[in-house]
This record gives structure tokens, C-alpha cells and sequence, in this order.
């Protein structure tokens, strides 16, 4: 599973299938292996950002540089349990997980005004300004029972998101 020439064996299958706690069926993780090794072009066994951004959709999520801190040097099997959020199957703990560390972009298990700052601001662009978003955000947090002083961990983010119906499924296409 080292080189991406090679070829998924069986046993390689179901290690993948075991370590993204079967999210995928078998045809889906053979197709993210096709994927996965067209997208790694030098065939060292991992990709890179830029290999990452020579994908259109990825490149243009106003969210692509945080994302690439998460993705950046992932073999094949990190690759799988990455996307495993996306899977339709995917509980809501893990897709909240996910958006989580997009939130903690210093990796200190809190998220902050600061950062969830910056994350509106990658979203909205030009199209508000920082007084709109700060006063926005101020009033989202208000509601929530949190202040600007506050700082989210994942379990917060859990009582906030985890009743919403989070829709984060992609389609993996099986040839």
C-alpha cells in the first residue's frame, strides 16, 4: 500500500475498511485508491498540498488553506479516514469533529472568537466587513450562552451542532 503503483490486496482493503470504522464499502475505498494515487503524482506513497489544490472543488472552498493544513502528507489510509467524515454513514460526532479542527486551526483544543473570526471572514470575503462579522458573531454566541471571552472545545461545539441535521456527504463514484 506503500507505493501508489501498486495494487490494493485484500487484506489492504480491509484494514482501510477497518480504520475509517467501515464507512466505505470495499468498491467505495477501491475507487478512493484510484483517486487517491492519481492525485499523488510523484507516487511517493502520500500527497501534497499542491498535489491536493491541482483538485478544482478543493482549490475553490474559500475554507482550501485550513483544510490543507489537515490533509497535507496524508498517506493513503488518513486519506480514507479524512474523507470517512464525509461518508453518509458518517455519525454527526465525526462530521462536528471535523468543522472542529477547521475551527482550531492552532491545534490547542479551543476555539476561540478569534478563530471562529477568521473562519467567518474566509467564508464571507469582502462581502461583510470585520465590524458586520464581529457583531454578528457576538449575537450567534449570545444566543448560544457563550461570550467573546469564551473559548469552544469540541464538546461545546458538540451541544451546539449535534442537533442540527449537518450535511457533509459526498458521492463516491464505483466504476
Amino acid at each position: 500500500m506503500g507505493s501508489a503503483s501498486s495494487m490494493l490486496t485484500q487484506y489492504d482493503i480491509e484494514e482501510v475498511q477497518e480504520h475509517c470504522n467501515n464507512l466505505f464499502s470495499q468498491q467505495e475505498i477501491v475507487s478512493l485508491y484510484q483517486r487517491f494515487c492519481q492525485l499523488d503524482r510523484n507516487a511517493k506513497g502520500f500527497i501534497s498540498a499542491d498535489e491536493f489544490l491541482s483538485v478544482p472543488e478543493f482549490a475553490m472552498n474559500p475554507l482550501s488553506q485550513r483544510l490543507l493544513k489537515m490533509v497535507d502528507g496524508l498517506n493513503f489510509k488518513d486519506f480514507v479516514a479524512f474523507l470517512s467524515a464525509f461518508s453518509v454513514k458518517a455519525k454527526a460526532h465525526q462530521k462536528i469533529e471535523l468543522i472542529f479542527k477547521l475551527y482550531d486551526s492552532d491545534r490547542n483544543g479551543k476555539v476561540s472568537f478569534k478563530d471562529i473570526l477568521e473562519v467567518l471572514k474566509d467564508l464571507s470575503g469582502s462581502f461583510m466587513s470585520d465590524e458586520q462579522r464581529e457583531k454578528v458573531l457576538s449575537e450567534v454566541l449570545k444566543e448560544a450562552g457563550y461570550t467573546k471571552d469564551s473559548y469552544l472545545t469540541l464538546n461545546d461545539f458538540i451541544k451546539v451542532l449535534g442537533q442540527s441535521d449537518l450535511k457533509m456527504d459526498v458521492e463516491i463514484p464505483v466504476d
